[in-house]
């Protein structure tokens, strides 16, 4: 090129253009060996181009090119990029021309070593050019690309700052959005929380005042309740007590019809006709029967039943009077109708012979022809031994008399004392164990030997006073009798413990068992068995007493009661004749063993029945000891229990109203079932061999 400056602007242009981009190489005149050696090794610069660089290139030029070095450092964005006008790169690129040396000889040299150093190799040269533009783009480019990355860091650092700061602002906003939903929403919870507050104090309210109105009604439906239990109670009891009379009224009825039986024996010795009386008398009892029947059925007796049943009464007493008035004339009219035949006779008498002798005058036996059916009295032998037991009962009250009516102080503390010794031991036999058992047969056996026994924290004894063995005999006889009375009654397997007990100090003490049986024949009279007789003149509580019902303030215990009552005693008594007491002596006879048991079973049974009565204690006296006398009498006993199922149960059945028959049907399928397997079963509550081990 004809000048240096056009050097850098060509280059400048070539680097501006479409061309730029491709690689230029020194020699395109070199063969393809050279070139393909070139392609081959590492590209590497010439050995002149730094000579090119420090002598060629004057300083001025080197300043202008630092200078635009500087210019374009400051500006990387536009060294960077391709620059758009190729003059501008053509100043920039080119080498200014230097200043004139100083002296001629320094130009000189200057133009003769640039001749020298382009005429040689113009290649070199412009490859030198090349090397040394790339390299100050290079740098250029390094500085620039340093600048801009610092830049970029600056911004990035900055937006990283700003974005820091947006989040916070982000976090910020939505801490708060999410406190006002919070706030919202307690808000909304408070309120619907004190809403439903609300409406729970308004169904509190409601469900009170429904509650105060339920329990209003329910107390009224309850009040209303009771009203009709105690009307249907009073009822009941008015219908009860009405039965009741109705009962006695029947009683009462078949003891006076009773009492017109016997007179029958009259009609032949007084010659008149008693037959309308008897007839009278059944006619009236069936009358009662009827109504006690028809009553049973629809439930209780109504005051017109009751005033017809007294009426009937009131007309068999009319009927026994009537009937004792006639037989009073009619045995009037006898002794006098007698009177006159032996005088009579006398008169005849004396008109014959002396020397004949006197004949006798025949009498005639009062008894006539004996009625058929069974008795309705005891036999004498046992009305004598149940009097004689009553008489000896008697007499023991009598010999205690000064003991239980003194009134010194002293005195009375020792009765009690004495009671209490007697009688607390009894209370507490039961069936825990056959040692316990032992430990109170030993205190009252001590107490009636004499010997002191603890009771009440104190030392207690017969001798303490003259009457007090009496008093204890007593008092003994008596608890056991009324243990059977009420703790028997309520529960039927208590009957073994006390009989054991009782039997026990019977056989020891035979006069306790003497009172014992007065007791018991005193409460219950159809242990003997007895049917006391209603008599003339006699009050009906009084009847009522003899026939064993309990009579306070006038009323009359009800039937249940009653023979509940006698049931629990019966069975004490039936314990007692089987039982004896273990550790004691076995070669003596029981003091009131089975035979006892027989006979009374056999009385009964020659006697007539008595509604609902004779059912019930027939069924507790063999459940009890139905076994030991079948064990004892074997096949006589089971004859009398056939006797029973054929001959007794249809009586028994004839006075039986319907409202009784609960007895009567025990009885029957016991006795029934009891025949069929030809076995009396083992009472309940018996102690067995074990119990006294224990």
């Amino acid at each position: 090129m004809p000048s240096e400056g056009r050097c850098w602007e060509t280059l400048q242009a070539l680097r501006s253009s479409d061309k730029g981009r491709l690689s230029y190489h020194r020699d395109w005149l070199l063969s393809g060996e050279e070139i393909l050696e070139e392609c081959m090794s590492l590209p590497e610069l010439s050995t002149y181009s730094g000579w090119v660089v420090d002598h060629i290139l004057p300083h001025s030029h080197q300043n202008q090119l630092l200078s635009e070095n500087s210019t374009l450092s400051s500006a990387p964005d536009q060294v960077l990029s391709t620059p758009k006008s190729p003059a501008k790169h053509a100043e920039v690129s080119s080498p200014v021309s230097p200043r004139a040396p100083s002296g001629t000889q320094s130009q000189d040299e200057y133009h003769q070593a640039k001749f020298v150093v382009l005429r040689p190799s113009r290649g070199m040269e412009v490859e030198g050019c090349i090397r040394m533009y790339e390299e100050v783009h290079r740098m250029k480019g390094t500085k620039g690309l340093r600048q801009w990355q610092e830049e970029h860091e600056r911004k990035v650092q900055v937006l990283s700052e700003m974005a820091s700061e947006q989040l916070k602002r982000f976090d910020e906003r939505k801490s708060l959005k999410q406190h006002k939903e919070y706030q919202d929403l307690r808000e909304v919870i408070e309120k619907s929380f004190k809403e439903a507050q609300g409406q729970q104090e308004k169904l509190k309210e409601e469900h009170r005042h429904r509650a105060k109105i339920l329990n209003l009604k329910l107390r009224e439906a309850e009040q209303q309740r009771l009203r009709q239990i105690e009307q249907e109670r009073l009822r009941k009891e008015e219908g009860q007590d009405r039965l009741r009379r109705l009962y006695a009224l029947q009683e009462e009825v078949l003891q006076l019809n009773q009492q017109l039986d016997p007179n029958y024996q009259h009609k032949d010795l007084l010659r008149i006709d008693l037959s309308s009386y008897g007839s009278k008398g059944n006619h009236l009892c069936g009358l009662i029967s009827g109504i006690i029947r028809t009553t049973s059925e629809r439930g209780f007796p109504t005051p017109e039943d009751e005033a017809m049943a007294e009426r009937a009464l009131q007309e068999m007493r009319q009927v026994l009077t009537s009937l004792q008035q006639e037989i009073s004339k009619a045995i009037e009219e006898k002794r006098r109708r007698d009177e006159e035949e032996a005088k009579q006779k006398q008169r005849e008498l004396q008109q014959q012979p002396k020397a004949e002798k006197e004949t006798p005058v025949p009498t005639h036996s009062p008894g006539g022809k004996q009625r058929e059916g069974l008795q309705v009295k005891a036999v004498d032998s046992t009305m004598q031994w149940y009097q004689q037991l009553q008489d000896a009962a008697s007499q023991c009250v009598l010999a205690f008399d000064a003991l239980t009516n003194s009134k010194d102080h002293q005195t009375k503390k020792i009765k009690m004392d004495l009671q209490k010794a007697a009688t607390i031991p009894v209370s507490q036999i039961s069936t825990i164990a056959g040692s316990q058992l032992k430990e109170i047969f030993d205190k009252i056996n001590s107490l009636l030997l004499g010997k002191a026994v603890h009771c009440g924290g104190r030392a207690v004894s017969v001798t303490n006073h003259q009457q007090g063995l009496d008093f204890v005999h007593y008092k003994l006889a008596e608890k056991f009798v009324k243990q059977g009375e009420e703790e028997v009654a309520s529960h039927h397997e208590a009957a073994f413990p006390i009989a054991v007990v009782a039997s026990g100090i019977w056989e020891l003490h035979p006069r306790v068992g003497d009172l014992i049986l007065a007791h018991l024949h005193k409460k219950c009279p159809y242990s003997v068995p007895f049917y006391p007789a209603f008599k003339e003149g006699m009050a009906l509580e009084e009847y009522q007493k003899l026939l064993g019902y309990l009579v306070k303030d006038s009323k009359v215990e009800q039937q249940d009661n009653f023979l509940k009552r006698m049931s629990g005693m019966i069975r004490l008594y039936a314990a007692i004749i089987q039982l004896r007491w273990p550790y004691g002596n076995r070669q003596g006879a029981h003091p009131h063993g089975l035979n006892h048991g027989w006979r009374w079973l056999a009385q009964i049974l020659n006697m007539e029945p008595l509604s609902d009565v004779t059912a019930t204690l027939l069924f507790d006296f063999l459940e009890v000891c139905g076994n030991a006398l079948m064990r004892q009498y074997q096949v006589q006993f089971w004859k009398m229990m056939l006797l029973i199922k054929e001959e007794y149960f249809p009586r028994i059945e004839a006075i039986t109203s319907s409202g009784q028959m609960g007895s009567f049907i025990r009885l029957k399928q016991f006795l029934e079932k009891c025949l069929q397997h030809r076995e009396i079963p083992i009472p309940k509550g018996s102690l067995p061999s074990s119990f006294w081990r224990s």
